[in-house]
């Protein structure tokens, strides 16, 4: 019997590519798929039994597919009043669904009555489908106990990219002869560094080579009876005789009783107010120490900012980096606003501006090449630009659908209130170090009085946080940047931001927001008519209808001088990448360097319980959410929302590391 899942899918992709899933493993009615995957996955895994009353408790699958195994171990969970607290499901993809795909094969495959459960619970995953782009995008059900990180990739290269502690192995990748790539040692290999004690596997295959595979890497297995026209399967567990791994996967901090889950950030900027929120949402207390009088004070305090991915040709770390933090912002920022937490926001959309007609063509060329869907960016030409814009632009660009411009006090006050009652607010206190007593941090004020004490602090204080952690090797910078306010009717109202070598910001009531100066290690704080202009002519290049006011003709007559702006200073590190993550301890890595000489970030002694957020120079709003996301993640044992070797370039020990490579680290 053909089933009726190939045809409409085949129908409906739009790669060109075969979607080997539905020749090689075949559900053969839509009922009864949904019985294989809990038979193999669930049954196989010994869950939902092995996942009560633990408070994590991780799958990793090696091939997502239309989601029906995510989607039958979410029902279990719901059903089972003994559930995990917290369920992570994790899965790699070479050729995911488009949403119109997902939606059709939904259609076609849980249509029977018997399976209305599962077709709401694909409905919502369907509302959540993240854009087809590479990488790992993290995705949230049930207030956030429930979440799916689906990594876009091939498994050869996913897999060794992950961190995690995996409880079960899906190992769904169909039949070995059709997909040999799937099953070569190496990912075995991959599966067995990410493996917990005693994780288990399940597959419906049970050919030779996944056999020898699976005992070379530490793996037992035994075969059982399979389901329908499958005679065999094979389950099983790790349990190596050998050591078969350099370092073991992520461990929560601790261990730690209920009430000791406490945490301190300093800082209460848009990177601690991110990290306030997602220590809240696991059920942390969190004290916030602030040396001003309210959140937002420093840079996160400017009226406005822009938020969008970047776009390189050869699809560099940067752009890895902030391509993650822009799609897991916009996550976080619909659920604050479900949670009616909403932050002020303008409507989505917005234009980058070619600096010339080459740049132009080669960032077209750039975003066809790494196929780009048109609801992450579209190039757009100079005609377009204008039509978009409202008025004459002088070249065109790239448009981002989903950007646009938020107001960063309003976002961090809505992740603080997010936090409810979890949350101790403490503003005017000044920290000034922190010291480890036994398994407690204390932070001290300048006076030396003790501010709170917590078995884990995150610092978060831009320029004052390497310094307040006592960091030897963490090379920040500041740079000033003087934004300037356009007071209504003085230059045409955008129809969206704008940016390119500056940005020009639509706001509410005629004002337009431009800016902003890049002026390094300056501090002066005052307002600069010379920065005004250079603001102005900076969009003038890129706005013509600004000339007038870059040529001081305003048209209400006023000098450029006198307009109302902003300086802040941003906190940089010499490689433009933020600090995010655990601190290493430099103290013991000194005294071991020469062993260290040659080590990788996992080689390095840590700080336990002392994390950091800072050095997000002007990315703060595509960078904090997910840097956030990844410390409480390394916090509490959890998968990492993004792949490892970005979380290496982003690591604040990277320049511990480049020094004990270079030899100059004394003991």
């Amino acid at each position: 019997m053909t089933d009726p899942l190939i045809p409409a899918v085949l129908a409906f992709r739009d790669n060109g590519t075969p979607f080997s899933p539905f020749y090689d493993d075949i559900y053969h009615s839509a009922v009864g798929g949904l019985e294989q995957a809990n038979y193999v996955f669930l049954r196989g895994n010994a869950l939902p039994e092995r996942w009560q009353g633990r408070r994590i408790f991780t799958v990793l699958e090696t091939g997502f597919g239309m989601g029906i195994n995510f989607l039958m171990t979410w029902a279990a969970w719901r059903a089972d009043p003994s559930r995990c607290e917290r369920l992570h499901f994790v899965s790699t993809e070479k050729h995911p669904f488009t949403l119109a795909d997902l939606r059709q094969a939904y259609a076609v495959s849980i249509a029977d009555p018997s399976a209305s459960a599962i077709a709401a619970l694909a409905e919502t995953l369907a509302n959540e489908w993240p854009m087809l782009v590479p990488g790992t995008h993290r995705l949230e059900f049930d207030n956030g106990r429930v979440v799916l990180t689906l990594v876009f990739g091939d498994a050869l290269q996913s897999l060794p990219a992950l961190r995690l502690r995996a409880d079960a192995f899906y190992l769904d990748g169909f039949a070995p002869a059709k997909n040999p790539e799937l099953w070569t040692p190496a990912i075995f290999k991959s599966l067995a560094r990410l493996a917990g004690e005693g994780a288990t596997f399940a597959t419906y295959s049970s050919a030779g080579d996944i056999k020898r595979a699976l005992t070379q890497c530490g793996f037992e297995y035994r075969k059982v009876e399979g389901f329908g026209w499958k005679r065999a399967m094979l389950v099983g567990h790790f349990a190596p005789r050998w050591r078969v791994r350099r370092h073991e996967p992520p461990a929560p901090l601790g261990p730690l009783a209920p009430d000791e889950r406490h945490a301190v950030v300093i800082g209460a900027g848009l990177a601690g107010c991110a990290v306030i929120e997602r220590l809240s949402a696991r059920g942390w207390r969190v004290t916030s120490l602030e040396r001003h009088a309210s959140v937002a004070q420093d840079a996160s305090g400017n009226p406005a900012g822009v938020f969008h991915p970047m776009i390189s040709r050869d699809d560099s770390v940067a752009s890895r980096v902030t391509r993650a933090g822009f799609l897991y912002a916009l996550k976080r920022w619909a659920a604050l606003e479900r949670l009616g937490h909403a932050p002020l926001r303008g409507a989505p959309g917005l234009l980058q501006i070619a600096d010339n007609d080459e740049e132009a063509r080669a960032m077209s060329e750039a975003i066809a090449a790494l196929r780009y869907p048109p609801e992450f960016v579209t190039p757009v030409s100079a005609d377009d630009s204008q039509k978009l814009a409202g008025m004459p632009l002088a070249r065109g660009g790239w448009l981002f659908p989903h950007g646009g411009w938020i107001d960063p006090a309003s976002l961090c006050a809505a992740q603080c209130a997010a936090a409810g009652d979890l949350l101790e607010r403490r503003f005017g206190v000044e920290a000034a170090r922190i010291e480890r007593s036994g398994d407690q941090w204390t932070v001290f004020d300048t006076a030396g009085a003790a501010l709170a004490r917590a078995p884990v602090v995150i610092v978060a204080s831009a320029h004052d946080a390497a310094r307040m952690a006592g960091l030897q090797h963490a090379p920040i910078r500041s740079i000033r940047g003087q934004l300037t306010v356009l007071p209504p009717g003085s230059v045409p109202s955008l129809s969206l931001p704008v940016i390119g070598e500056g940005y020009a910001i639509p706001l509410p009531d005629g004002v337009t927001l431009t800016g902003a100066t890049y002026e390094l290690d300056d501090t002066d704080t005052s307002l600069r008519a010379d920065g005004h202009l250079e603001n102005i002519e900076r969009v003038a290049q890129m706005v013509p209808a600004f000339a007038r006011v870059a040529a001081r003709t305003d048209p209400a007559g006023r000098d450029p001088a006198a307009y109302a702006g902003r300086v802040a200073f941003r906190c940089v590190t010499s490689d433009r990448m933020p600090m995010i993550g655990n601190l290493a301890d430099e103290i013991l890595a000194a005294r071991d360097a020469q062993r260290l000489a040659g080590a990788w970030p996992l080689d390095l002694p840590r700080s336990e319980g002392l994390y950091s957020a800072f050095a997000y120079g002007s990315r703060g709003l595509v960078w904090a959410a997910l840097g956030a996301e990844l410390i409480a993640s390394q916090i509490e044992g959890e998968p990492w929302p993004l792949e490892r070797d970005l979380a290496a370039d982003i690591d604040p020990a990277r320049f511990l590391l480049k020094a004990l490579r270079r030899g100059s680290v004394v003991g």
